[in-house]
């Protein structure tokens, strides 16, 4: 089934050249089921990006699937024009009393400042509780799993001496999981951060689960079932290109970076990379969606 997105959003030319299916507002309205109402909460910079590589993977599952895209209303985004904000967001202000079947919350470029120094620390706190009442199943992403973990346990980031920039393997820790439902025994994450979580610091009465990690990169994907969420640390939603791009940045601006491990075809950055991860991405968000048309009330939103 297709996913259905803002008519005029620059994704949808993108995902259609893709073969991902796209349908129109009448089209959904002629359907006679209840599309799952998913949220993007959109914290990054290049939104247009960020919403093609989200939409790519959860419209490719068999469901009918509503997209809302969502930003916080206290925040003014530098990086995209207003016009292109209004055009396709809504503040969360404008949704709260809404409630949606999954929630994803993007990472953002802001991982070395402390989580209170944020400017709208205070406002993604109330989403965060925001989501024990009106969301059904929540999918955080990098700094946003960070975030999330934080408020909800108390738990740390702890800066890295050095970047962890590149894919890495990561091992299946728990193959029963419904969210690693046909996964490997290992697979590859692109991963991409100056910050981590550590098993360590997870409180043993919070009954978060790890679902995947790696010895070079350390923890992945965490489960926590009080709060209905996925923490994924890393980034499977990257397009093939996207460590290649920050690499690329980085060096032009004289920045000491590393070649990104296990990226291009013997770690030679003039060979195109290869993407490794594609499959198993999808795979997640396919189980994490099947996970939330299972068990989501039919009269929930």
């Amino acid at each position: 089934m297709p996913i259905k997105i803002p008519e005029n959003l620059p994704a949808r030319d993108v995902l259609q050249r893709e073969g991902v299916m796209v349908m129109s507002e009448s089209t959904a309205m002629r359907q006679d089921i209840r599309p799952l109402q998913i949220a993007l909460l959109n914290l990054m910079p290049n939104k247009s990006r960020t919403e093609t590589q989200f939409a790519r993977l959860i419209g490719a599952t068999p469901l009918q699937i509503e997209l809302t895209l969502v930003r916080m209303s206290e925040h003014q985004s530098r990086n995209t024009p207003t016009e292109y904000l209004e055009a396709f967001y809504k503040p969360y202000a404008e949704v709260r009393e809404r409630r949606f079947d999954g929630l994803i919350v993007t990472g953002a470029p802001i991982e070395l400042l402390p989580f209170e120094d944020v400017s709208y620390w205070g406002e993604l706190q109330t989403v965060f509780d925001w989501t024990q009442t009106n969301i059904h199943s929540t999918f955080a992403i990098c700094w946003g799993a960070q975030a999330m973990l934080h408020h909800f346990h108390g738990v740390p980031k702890h800066e890295l001496a050095q970047k962890a920039f590149g894919c890495f393997r990561h091992d299946n820790r728990r193959p029963g999981s419904p969210y690693l439902r046909g996964f490997s025994d290992n697979f590859v994450v692109p991963v991409s951060r100056w910050t981590e979580v550590r098993g360590d610091d997870l409180p043993e009465s919070s009954d978060l689960k790890v679902l995947a990690a790696s010895d070079g990169a350390g923890l992945c994907l965490l489960e926590d079932p009080a709060h209905r969420a996925l923490y994924m640390f890393n980034h499977v939603e990257y397009d093939t290109t996207s460590l290649a791009e920050e690499y690329e940045r980085d060096t032009a601006a004289g920045k000491a970076i590393d070649v990104p491990y296990n990226y291009y075809p013997s770690d030679d950055p003039s060979q195109p990379p290869e993407n490794r991860w594609r499959s198993h991405a999808h795979l997640l968000f396919s189980n994490w969606i099947n996970e939330v048309y299972q068990s989501t009330p039919y009269d929930w939103v």
